[in-house]
């Protein structure tokens, strides 16, 4: 075995016979610089050896390749470019087998479409995923995919850029075999039986028969996507995805590559993109804390116990079952337990009814999770969550509880979604161990888990809880201890701007869809009646605040969805809300009430007074210490709220506006209303004056 370089090793066997090229670039053998180097000497070297008659190309058991280096975009392009290295084994006169284990994506996937065949050990996953970075496969993915799958089914795969188990992709031609057993040991018998085969290697781009149907109906593309594009709305990469995979069948292979890569470069320099690549590098910096020592070690975490068997509670009892994590549900009464189960139950049977499950995989994952009355058990369990009302002298009263029963060493952690975990921590002998894991609801669909620093909480206690986070499948993002931590308390200034935006003019409906035009998949009132208004209306009471429109709609039973009304109105077995004259009444009569005379609201003022006093409170959050980076609130918010995600978040959104705008409708607004939050926090104004925007800052510690 001979190294290229560090990333690339070039080796025969076979008497000389067969070249092995090994990629070796960790973790994922992203596509470097050094990587397109070592692949193109080790190419040229195959091709040129008089020996070598057949060459396979192989990564690691982890990936082949999970596609570029995306650090480079943005930098000038070194040679060798990826398109380079893929038309080096395209012209190979040799054979050229891809053995595929682990992940090939994007430009990984793409290496592998040059590749003449493509075989894959069990469990592999092959795909072009560049659709979520705002963009489109840029080396020939989308040309030479469609000659193999067909462009119907291309188009499908790379519009919803999801990954495609190896059996699927089988079936789907985009393999030659999945090969059992010891698989570099297979890859290489199949790649003896195509070089003794003989002939000419089979090129991917000379290939035409798969793109018979769309060559004759060029429509079928469109309506294979239809659905896809209409839940994206109208973004540019998945409709400049489309087109590419339509030149495949409608241009010459080097036509068609020129279009993909003009496509390409287009994309590359479009804000949905800019932003997309920015949410890509923030989620993965959220979960790293400057501050923690490099050796500190998680706790093993085998066992997971819920208090609470309510949504929020059943919905955690699932994260762990779905990750294979044993977990015990506690309640109080058996009939409140048997409905929280139950309720997991027709969770898993929706998710079977859209096929989305197996009925074998529901019973494994049911088998994971069992419930009990006796309080004892907390004692099971490596970490405890509490997930009981949102009540503080309830959660105390609870944690004194769990302080006596947990085993020494347990991980505790509260599911509170506001309270101060300090409060918390200070009942129990132990508040080393304790800090929140603030799940966002459904608890068993939303990604983002808020993990909360107290006072007292040790780095291990939070190397365990991201741990655990990461095990579970969620975005995590360290936030320190305050009232509504970071994504609800930006919340809370929506919600006073909506609520005054009614008073002053506007109804639910003309809100809403100022918001949903903004690119959220739901807007704050209808939001509220699919949560359910009496949450707010309890939280409220308990604190002594009132909102006088909810209250109202509250205390008239209107609680949204579950009771038929609330900012809408219901038609029985339906979650469509419809505009209600009654809740027009409600809302005239608040304004008379409070003696304000309505007008006419805009949607452009509507947006602003719904999306800048957040940026406002997210620049306090970050002046507070709250936050450790601004791209974290971006993640919390996309990944907790919906926020979307072109648009790349609600900090890195000010800045491409520019802070000066942000900071003069805030003064704008904070001077017509009563409400002194909106006046722009110190941060902004000292941002905005030099200006810097919120990217500018460096990374700080959560403030304890």
């Amino acid at each position: 075995m001979g190294n290229i370089n560090a990333v690339v090793t070039y080796e025969t066997t076979d008497g000389g016979a067969i070249a092995i090229i090994a990629m070796d670039n960790p973790p994922v053998n992203a596509l470097s610089h050094a990587l397109r180097s070592g692949l193109v000497a080790a190419i040229e070297k195959a091709r040129d050896s008089g020996a070598v008659k057949a060459v396979m190309l192989i990564g690691t058991a982890r990936a082949f390749s999970a596609g570029a280096d995306i650090s480079e975009f943005g930098t000038p392009r070194q040679p060798p470019s990826l398109i380079d290295v893929i038309a080096l084994l395209d012209a190979m006169a040799k054979p050229v087998i891809a053995a595929i284990s682990g992940l090939a994506l994007g430009g990984g996937f793409e290496l592998a479409l040059g590749c003449h065949y493509r075989v894959a050990a069990p469990g592999s996953r092959v795909g072009l995923p560049e659709v979520k970075l705002g963009l489109l496969p840029g080396a020939g993915g989308t040309q030479r995919l469609p000659r193999l799958v067909g462009a119907e089914v291309a188009a499908q795969i790379i519009v919803s850029g999801d990954p495609v188990p190896a059996a699927k992709a089988l079936a789907m031609g985009a393999l030659d075999a999945v090969l059992e057993g010891d698989f570099r040991a297979a890859a290489l018998d199949f790649t003896r039986e195509v070089m003794k085969a003989g002939g000419k290697p089979p090129r991917v781009r000379d290939r035409d028969d798969k793109l018979a149907a769309a060559k004759a109906d060029p429509s079928v593309i469109d309506r294979a996507v239809a659905k896809q594009l209409q839940r994206l709305r109208g973004l540019p990469a998945p409709k400049a995805c489309v087109d590419a995979v339509r030149a495949a069948v409608t241009m010459p292979f080097e036509e068609g590559q020129k279009k993909e890569l003009a496509l390409f470069m287009e994309l590359l320099g479009s804000p949905e993109s800019k932003a997309q690549r920015h949410v890509f590098f923030a989620e993965r910096e959220a979960a790293k804390l400057p501050d923690m020592p490099a050796d500190t070690k998680e706790k093993p975490i085998a066992r997971a116990v819920v208090i609470g068997a309510g949504t929020m509670g059943g919905g955690i009892a699932m994260c762990f079952a779905n990750a294979g994590i044993p977990v015990r549900v506690i309640e109080t009464e058996q009939a409140a337990l048997t409905r929280g189960l139950d309720r997991v139950a027709e969770n898993y049977r929706i998710a079977i009814s859209r096929g989305s499950l197996t009925q074998a995989e529901m019973d494994k994952r049911m088998a994971q999770i069992s419930g009990t009355i006796d309080f004892g058990a907390v004692a099971e369990g490596d970490l405890v969550i509490e997930a009981v009302f949102e009540e503080m002298d309830l959660k105390r009263r609870v944690f004194t509880e769990i302080d006596r029963l947990a085993k020494p060493g347990a991980l505790l952690a509260s599911n509170t979604s506001t309270l101060d975990i300090n409060q918390i921590a200070a009942v129990t002998k132990r508040p080393e161990d304790v800090l929140g894991m603030h799940f966002f609801s459904p608890a068993n669909v939303m990604r983002l888990l808020e993990i909360v620093r107290a006072r007292k909480t040790s780095f291990t206690a939070l190397a365990t809880a991201l741990g655990i986070g990461r095990r579970i499948g969620k975005v995590t993002s360290v936030v320190g201890v305050c009232d509504g931590f970071v994504g609800n308390r930006m919340l809370a200034r929506r919600t006073t701007q909506a609520e005054m935006l009614l008073l002053e003019g506007a109804l639910p409906w003309d809100v809403d869809a100022a918001v949903l035009a903004f690119g959220f998949p739901m807007g704050p009132f209808a939001m509220g009646d699919l949560a359910g208004l009496d949450v707010g209306w309890r939280i409220r009471k308990a604190r002594g605040v009132t909102a006088e429109i909810s209250d109202t709609l509250c205390e008239a039973g209107r609680f949204g969805q579950k009771t038929g009304a609330g900012y809408y109105r219901y038609e029985k077995g339906s979650r469509t809300p419809m505009p209600d004259p009654e809740v027009e009444k409600i809302i005239l009569a608040a304004s008379e009430k409070r003696g304000i005379t309505r007008r006419r609201i805009d949607a452009a003022e509507i947006t602003e007074r719904m999306i800048y006093p957040m940026i406002n409170e997210g620049a306090r959050i970050l002046e507070e210490r709250m936050a450790m980076r601004a791209s974290d609130i971006d993640i919390i918010w996309i990944y907790g709220y919906g926020w979307p995600v072109w648009r790349g978040g609600p900090m890195f959104y000010a800045d491409q506006v520019g802070l000066p705008q942000i900071r003069d409708r805030l003064a704008h607004y904070a001077a017509t209303s009563p409400d002194k939050t909106l006046k722009p926090a110190p941060l902004l104004e000292k941002l905005a004056a030099s200006g810097q925007g919120f990217a500018d800052l460096p990374v700080q510690t959560i403030a304890v």
